[in-house]
């Protein structure tokens, strides 16, 4: 049988049923009891894990000042246990109090044998510095709650990380897969990164593995841009009449139809433009992929009465294609007002610049030459 480490702790009540432990270990020793879950995708590209990569100049400073004469790190660790650990409580009085003393009791695996214990939840880069640091011992003060979930590990993490400088990538990765509740603002994105994600990894999108994302480093388009897409469409768009006003979410499937269908017209009209870097092509810059998002809100809505394929959004793609310099020349914008193809930014006042000239070359080439009525016979 496995030896245990048991440790003095106060059990402390959250509200009805939540339950935290809060105790002190020789940071020297987290690494027999926890371990830090990277992010990453199994084999079927679910998501698995939750922390970013370790910044080795950030641990290196902390390193330093472990080491130093009077360091003190008052702020606590956060872990996650799973079922294995418990508490031992040692008094009975919760009824009265909000915490109750005790010991928690986690066992201590062999070496190659069975997974830790404990996920680092926050404290990682505190971690990585006290186990380097050359120090015999550096005691430090821990928060843990018990759960089998790892989608509430991501939520905690969130959670915990939404005020401090996470990569908005990762958390928009981790959000799909993620339980609890979320600040309104996370929870509005929520829906929009679970059609991303499945964007980035169904096969029959055209955007698979071409969206950058923390775990999918190679990706061409950056997630930012292409959430934003969604986002837009979401709330005042094509998307929107998929959606549940309720919930925040919607129908899924209805809404992954529409986006492949339009984009996989576009990477059709525009293939000489397409799979091809930001810096080569801007029709996969963000300024393309955002302004291209409102032109597929206006073909859809030209043609609401249906549900669209690829060849009836490539049918009002083409007539657009001689109106494009997705990759070379000059934007015609108006009267001494032309931009060089690669001078267009991701910002605002150049999205707004570039949708509103699609949307008055679609409607001057396509919606006004289909609900004008025909002259009449002379």
């Amino acid at each position: 049988m496995n030896d245990v480490l048991r440790l003095p702790a106060l059990e402390i009540r959250q509200g009805p049923t939540r339950l935290l432990y809060s105790f002190a270990i020789d940071g020297k020793q987290l690494d027999r009891i926890a371990a830090v879950s990277r992010v990453h995708r199994d084999e079927t590209h679910r998501i698995e894990g939750y922390q970013r990569p370790e910044v080795l100049s950030h641990i290196k400073n902390i390193r330093s000042y472990v080491e130093s004469s009077g360091a003190m790190l008052p702020n606590a660790l956060v872990l996650a246990f799973d079922p294995r650990v418990r508490f031992e409580a040692t008094t009975n009085d919760r009824d009265e109090c909000v915490s109750r003393a005790g010991e928690v009791v986690i066992p201590l695996v062999d070496v190659g044998g069975d997974v830790l214990p404990g996920w680092v939840v926050d404290g990682q880069q505190r971690i990585a510095a006290i186990r380097e640091a050359r120090v015999k011992e550096f005691p430090v003060c821990v928060v843990a709650f018990i759960t089998d979930s790892q989608a509430e590990q991501r939520s905690q993490f969130i959670l915990v990380n939404h005020t401090k400088p996470l990569p908005s990538g990762l958390i928009n990765e981790l959000l799909p897969a993620s339980d609890g509740l979320l600040p309104p603002a996370l929870r509005k994105r929520q829906f929009p990164s679970v059609l991303m994600d499945r964007l980035n990894f169904d096969e029959d999108s055209p955007f698979a593995r071409r969206i950058k994302t923390p775990t999918t480093p190679e990706g061409i388009v950056k997630d930012n841009s292409i959430l934003r897409m969604i986002e837009n469409s979401f709330s005042d768009g094509a998307l929107y009449s998929f959606r549940d006003p309720m919930s925040g979410k919607g129908d899924e499937e209805a809404m992954l139809r529409m986006l492949k269908a339009f984009w996989s017209a576009v990477r059709r009209v525009f293939a000489d433009a397409w799979d091809k870097p930001p810096r080569q092509s801007r029709l996969m810059h963000g300024v393309g992929i955002v302004s291209l998002g409102f032109l597929m809100d206006a073909i859809t809505d030209r043609q609401r009465s249906r549900a669209l394929t690829v060849d009836d959004y490539e049918q009002d793609l083409l007539p657009l294609t001689e109106a494009c310099r997705w990759t070379n020349g000059f934007w015609p914008f108006g009267p001494n007002s032309q931009r060089r193809w690669n001078e267009l930014q991701n910002t605002t006042k150049d999205v707004a610049l570039l949708t509103n000239y699609l949307l008055v070359q679609y409607k001057s080439r396509v919606w006004n030459q289909v609900t004008e009525p025909a002259s009449p016979r002379v």
